[in-house]
């Protein structure tokens, strides 16, 4: 009703007032001092009127009503892109201190038999490959053991240095690109984002809990494919990737080591972290520095430095971002990095 009069006085007022001053010689449009001060209030009147109106239609623009609700942002979980690391929006709370949090619905710290069964069969058929590809070996070089020892370790170390290499690969774009939908790897994905949030509760997971979603993509399939494709005639090509692969599984138990206590951890795991076979507890830390934007190797560790001083990750963001135009999530995390990567500066602070 507001609406209408003031509409209608507005449309009056002005129809008058046009009336008055387009022909002051009518003898129609001759005014009194009364009416002229008539005039004038009702401008006044109607002034406020239509300012009324235009703050009604113009300060106060259309709201989602999604994002209304409550007055807060809205949260994601870990099937949706705007899922980063549990920080800000994500649904989550980064707990205090030495707490479990799962991020994964359904998700348990205990070994489930399906977990044990897939684990047990990936590792059994690993050394059987392995095996048959040494005896290859020996056959093609007619039984001479010390020869095909040499060849075999130098193969065990170089596959061990690139599975540190690829475990940083790896841990690069599940960390920094797609969520919990996100086809064979969702669940990795999960893992390891969410991992940001509470990084205590890997140390509270089984050994088979902990390393089974690796074996997806690191399992018999690819192993078998990759001996197959190699044939007889190459059997260190079988032999590297069966270590690789095994390597990959792994690094997620070594990454566990990494943020346990060292009184907690048992003699073996202790000896092979002083002799920087496995990650240890210092280096990783450096990783779970926000916006978690190097050291992301977990085999040994032995690669980060080279990584992070070339700038390595900071290129194959630009690469990927010119190509697609999705941002990692260290980037969504701190835009500086973003802007310093996009204007060609690629170093990182090593901490």
């Amino acid at each position: 009703m507001k609406f209408s009069i003031g509409s209608s006085v507005l449309l009056l007022s002005s129809h008058v007032q046009v009336q008055a001053f387009s022909a002051p010689w009518s003898s129609t449009n001759i005014y009194t001092r009364d009416s002229i001060q008539l005039q004038m209030r009702a401008g006044e009147e109607t002034g406020r009127e239509a300012s009324s109106l235009n703050s009604a239609f113009i300060a106060d623009p259309p709201v989602d009503s999604e994002s209304a609700v409550e007055g807060s942002p809205k949260s994601f979980d870990y099937l949706d892109d705007g899922f980063v690391f549990g920080l800000e929006g994500s649904g989550l709370e980064r707990p205090k201190g030495k707490q479990s949090q799962l991020v994964v619905e359904g998700d348990t710290l205990e070994t489930q038999p399906y977990q044990f069964a897939v684990v047990s069969a990936t590792f059994a058929s690993h050394a059987i490959f392995a095996a048959h590809s040494v005896a290859q070996l020996t056959a093609m070089n007619g039984g001479d053991i010390p020869l095909t020892a040499v060849q075999t370790m130098a193969t065990l170390a170089f596959s061990w240095i690139m599975a540190d290499l690829g475990s940083g690969i790896l841990h690069f774009s599940v960390d920094n690109y797609g969520n919990g939908r996100t086809p064979i790897m969702g669940g990795i994905i999960a893992a390891f984002q969410g991992h940001h949030t509470a990084q205590w509760t890997i140390t509270e997971r089984e050994f088979c809990n902990n390393v089974w979603k690796l074996c997806i993509p690191f399992g018999i399939p690819t192993v078998a494919l990759i001996s197959l494709l190699a044939g007889p005639s190459l059997p260190m090509v079988s032999f590297f990737f069966t270590v690789f692969c095994s390597m990959e599984i792994l690094s997620q138990e070594f990454h566990k080591w990494s943020h346990m206590m060292q009184s907690d951890l048992n003699p073996i795991a202790t000896s092979l972290q002083k002799a920087g076979l496995t990650i240890g507890r210092i280096p990783h830390a450096q990783h779970h520095v926000a916006p978690f934007k190097g050291n992301y190797c977990i085999v040994s560790g032995f690669c980060n430095k080279a990584l992070d001083n070339s700038g390595f990750f900071r290129k194959l963001e630009r690469v990927i971002y010119s190509i697609n135009g999705v941002e990692s999530n260290s980037w969504k995390i701190d835009p500086k990095l973003k802007a310093k990567t996009l204007s060609g500066d690629y170093s990182i602070k090593r901490y």
